[in-house]
């Protein structure tokens, strides 16, 4: 079932593909993304723009918490920004940190390639009832 959800995200999450992040791996409640820092990626100072860190550790987030195969849905979530990024590669990682029938909470960690944490993100979903994909 998770190759089937990552094959999912792969190809139906636009916004993710549209920035360059691709999916390194997603297991049960927990998710790895990676983002090619590119020139559209950096801000007015010239560095990674903190949208584009939000939006790598976003696509953690739903991968882990989608990965019970039960639509999930962000409904709260928080960053702080720890260090600039100017350039390479990013890495998202993300970890269930608990969950219930109805909500979960995630820890996203946002790594530049010298393992320097950037960002520390935190979030929360709701379950719906739906599935991600069809059994």
């Amino acid at each position: 079932m998770l190759a089937k959800i990552k094959a999912f995200f792969s190809t139906h999450d636009r916004f993710a593909k549209h920035n360059g992040i691709e999916i390194v791996s997603i297991g049960e409640g927990e998710a790895v993304a990676l983002m090619q820092v590119q020139d559209f990626h950096l801000n007015g100072a010239d560095v990674v723009h903190g949208g584009a860190i939000f939006t790598l550790a976003d696509f953690a987030f739903a991968l882990a918490s989608n990965s019970h195969n039960r639509v999930s849905l962000g409904i709260s979530v928080s960053v702080n920004f720890i260090n600039a990024a100017k350039s390479g590669i990013l890495r998202a990682v993300a970890k269930e940190i608990g969950k219930n029938h109805k909500i979960g909470s995630y820890n996203v960690k946002v790594y530049d390639e010298n393992d320097l944490v950037v960002a520390d993100f935190s979030g929360m979903v709701y379950r719906k009832s739906g599935l991600v994909i069809s059994q």
